[in-house]
């Protein structure tokens, strides 16, 4: 077991701005792996505003599991207005940094990416998660101005929040899921159950981006993903092809599966395995996490098109026992809840 010290080494960033190379710690032999870069193999990319928007989604979430969403209706002006509070957050000195820093254990913070525990080698990554109101953070980041980044945070996940709900309801319809069976994911007097976070990504300036990697390979332990992504970086694996570059597309957001999904359509919708490669260049992003209630029973049961003829390949779990699962096991929890 860790020592309190060595616990604490895992959620401290390093001092990127003064790294003249890629510490062994930090290297990944997978992060030079070949990358598809036929022009012709892309994600799909969807209009939200489009009459066959539904089917669209429902198809790119059984061959893909990931799309690019225009039409969305999330103002032009406040995502720009994210980078630029990301600009401002990951230009702090690090000892202003530190004081927002995530506790061991701790869910929302400053630091390494959280699932950073989960691995042996260091991701070439900082960020701040936040889980609810931010002005506690925001409080220690800036003691006398920290009301424009929680205005900015409150604002950005409204509109996300009100977005994935949207985007779930689509999911639902296609899994043919009653919508009295999750009504807690747009019930205003049960928001504080669902399990949402925001997390302010930065992968600072690499001096040699072929040796590392801003984030490890994973799926999200989510229902639906929404990243805010100005520059490429992410990269999606598909079967039969390898890793996949996305080219964010201005003003669109990227969209992506979890887990949860994948167990609720019993395995016709991909929760897609992505990582993070880094670059010579500053680089930030903004992931919204919509999650079930930890209570809430995740199962291929609750769809009505689950006739006696079709035999669910998973078993029903709570929220909180499938995150338990994947913090311990990471992409080997799905074996376990095979039936």
């Amino acid at each position: 077991m860790a020592t309190p010290e060595e616990a604490y080494m895992r959620i401290i960033p390093l001092d990127f701005g003064s790294a003249k190379s890629v510490p062994d710690s930090f290297v990944w032999p997978q992060a030079s792996d070949e990358v598809h870069s036929s022009d012709g193999l892309t994600i799909p990319v969807i209009d939200l505003t489009d009459p066959n928007a539904p089917q669209l989604i429902t198809e790119a979430c059984q061959t893909w599991g990931i799309l690019q969403l225009k039409g969305h209706g999330i103002p032009t002006k406040l995502m720009e207005d994210m980078e630029s509070e990301c600009e401002r957050l990951f230009s702090l000195p690090t000892d202003q940094k530190m004081k927002a820093l995530r506790s061991p254990g701790g869910s929302t913070g400053y630091g390494i990416v959280p699932m950073q525990s989960l691995f042996s080698t260091t991701m070439w990554h900082e960020g701040l998660t936040i889980m609810g109101s931010a002005i506690d953070h925001a409080r220690l980041l800036w003691p006398n101005d920290y009301q424009r980044f929680c205005d900015k945070i409150d604002d950005y996940q409204k509109q996300m929040k009100a977005l994935a709900e949207q985007l779930m309801r689509i999911l639902f319809k296609a899994m043919s899921i009653p919508v009295k069976e999750v009504n807690w994911f747009d019930d205003p007097t049960n928001s504080s159950g669902c399990n949402l976070a925001l997390q302010l990504n930065s992968y600072p300036p690499c001096p040699d981006p072929t040796r590392t990697l801003g984030l490890a390979p994973h799926t999200d332990t989510s229902i639906v993903t929404l990243l805010q992504a100005k520059t490429s970086g992410l990269q999606v694996f598909k079967d039969g092809v390898g890793w996949v570059a996305v080219k964010p597309l201005p003003n669109a957001l990227i969209v992506h599966l979890g887990d949860f999904t994948r167990i609720l359509s019993n395995g016709q919708f991909i929760s897609v395995l992505h990582r993070v490669v880094v670059k010579p260049i500053q680089r930030y992003s903004v992931g919204y996490f919509f999650r079930p209630p930890m209570d809430f029973a995740v199962s291929p049961l609750l769809s009505k098109d689950l006739g006696p003829e079709q035999v669910p390949r998973y078993r029903s779990v709570t929220a909180k026992e499938y995150l338990d699962l994947k913090a311990r096991h990471l992409e080997k929890a799905f074996s376990l809840i095979e039936n």
